[in-house]
């Protein structure tokens, strides 16, 4: 009967090694983003490219590549990014389809659009 305890015993561990083995593959996964992405580049006073289409889920990032720094912000309020600086990023993962469009609040002139299918 001990025997048999020790054997349960040494299973219910192997299984519990087993799910947390998966569990740290889906970690680092999801720490690496996980879904699909995008890249915006902010550089010379523009967004490039200047429209962008996604599907649904995906993660778009803004990188300032100009000298000078610039915001990110959805005309509607779903998204605002802090000012950034040369070489600094900002994302956001686009859940529910639809066309969001954004500008620079230094630069108001600067404007670009994320459709979302």
């Amino acid at each position: 009967m001990k025997g048999q305890a020790k054997m349960a015993a040494i299973a219910a561990l192997i299984t519990l090694l087993a799910i947390l083995a998966g569990a740290g593959r889906l970690k680092a996964d999801d720490g690496k983003g996980g879904g699909p992405t995008a890249d915006v580049k902010i550089d010379n006073f523009s967004f490039t490219p200047q429209s962008i289409t996604v599907a649904a889920g995906t993660t778009v990032t803004w990188t300032n590549r100009d000298d000078i720094p610039h915001t990110v912000v959805s005309n509607d309020g779903v998204f605002k990014s802090k000012v950034r600086d040369t070489d600094e990023t900002f994302s956001y993962t686009f859940t529910k389809p639809g066309t969001f469009e954004y500008f620079c609040s230094v630069h108001p002139k600067m404007t670009g659009k994320v459709v979302v299918q």
